[in-house]
């Protein structure tokens, strides 16, 4: 029962060393060359299939109604943007070159990246607001398909990208990733009320398919850093740098929520990346090198997720415990007393002294 508990309590991090572990026995372990070669293609068809299947139950707990932009939205954008034109104030006005401007590069394309598919999930998981935290993601995609057709041209000076070529681009992969999965949800929930039930009978279903899909990315980021043709002592400042953002980010984000009762909601939206989005950018359009940037900060963001829903389930519990029993009235002969009652006893409070 402690390990049943254990895993529902750090299933992210379990998660994340499964897939460490999982990579690294098929990559050095060489009677495993076969099968290494046969899972790789598996696994990377998997992992769209359960952002779909993951976001799709997170959406049918969505009440569409209540899609609407709210005061918080606004400030966690303008943050975000504010931390972008920071870096890109760095690159330009220093002109940085070679290992440097990777770095820089790196940490680009973890602020300019948009909100996780996946925050409402843990926003969920966390008490928070699902129908705001689905919002802003939408939201800030559309803003990272702003900013990216206008920054990344001016880092790569190489880099052929035009605005519209760029923002349809990324429109595109906003419509696969959430709006499909969403519409879907919709249709569900409407539609085919039965299955919706079953859907969102089964608690905490898309967290631990999430928990399956980290798998598989924490194995394909090993990997990415492994073979990676940089020092170690290079890796070592993007990872601390990476961790170093992640933090700031996720406090920013808290700051600003706690002026809007949206705490949660906030640290999610400005903390939480769609990271796998932002290795695919940084692979196309910057120095591949900065890849390491967002394959790292994955590992920060989901260790952060951990502590925050282990400390939000200790805190659950103590309030769980701490109610005080049921107090009813307990009926006598000599007339009604004040005590509580157990309204499961077998043995009910004698009734005889109610008389009509």
């Amino acid at each position: 029962m402690s390990v049943i508990r254990f895993l529902k309590n750090w299933t992210l991090p379990v998660a994340i060393a499964t897939g460490t572990l999982l990579y690294l026995v098929f990559a050095y372990v060489p009677m495993l060359d076969g099968a290494a070669r046969f899972f790789a293609p598996v696994c990377e068809k998997l992992l769209p299939v359960f952002m779909f299947f993951i976001l799709f139950v997170t959406f049918c707990k969505v009440d569409f109604h209540k899609l609407r932009p709210v005061a918080w939205h606004l400030w966690v954008g303008v943050f975000q943007l504010l931390f972008v034109l920071t870096v890109m104030a760095l690159i330009l006005v220093y002109e940085l070159t070679g290992s440097n401007l990777i770095l820089m590069e790196a940490l680009l394309t973890v602020v300019v990246a948009p909100c996780a598919a996946a925050a409402p999930v843990v926003t969920q998981k966390l008490g928070g607001n699902l129908e705001q935290m689905t919002t802003y993601t939408l939201l800030s995609n559309l803003l990272t398909a702003l900013l990216i057709p206008l920054c990344f041209p001016m880092v790569e000076k190489g880099s052929h990208i035009t605005f519209l070529s760029a923002f349809l681009t990324i429109l595109y992969e906003v419509m696969l990733v959430l709006v499909v999965p969403m519409a879907a949800a919709y249709m569900v929930k409407h539609h085919v009320r039965q299955l919706h039930r079953r859907i969102v009978s089964v608690r905490d279903l898309s967290y631990y398919m999430w928990g399956c899909s980290l798998m598989l990315v924490s194995g394909t980021t090993v990997k990415n850093i492994c073979h990676a043709q940089v020092p170690a002592l290079f890796l070592l400042a993007i990872g601390m740098l990476g961790l170093l953002l992640c933090i700031v980010q996720f406090a920013v984000g808290r700051w600003i929520g706690h002026y809007f009762g949206a705490t949660v909601e906030a640290g999610q939206g400005l903390g939480q990346k769609n990271t796998a989005f932002a290795i695919w950018v940084a692979y196309t359009y910057l120095n591949p090198l900065s890849t390491v940037g967002p394959g790292c900060y994955i590992l920060w963001q989901n260790i952060i997720n951990s502590v925050e829903i282990w400390r939000y389930g200790k805190a659950e519990s103590r309030k769980q415990r701490g109610k005080p029993a049921l107090v009813v009235p307990s009926f006598h002969k000599g007339g009604v007393r004040g005590g509580s009652c157990n309204l499961t006893d077998p043995h009910p409070p004698n009734l005889g002294g109610l008389r009509g």
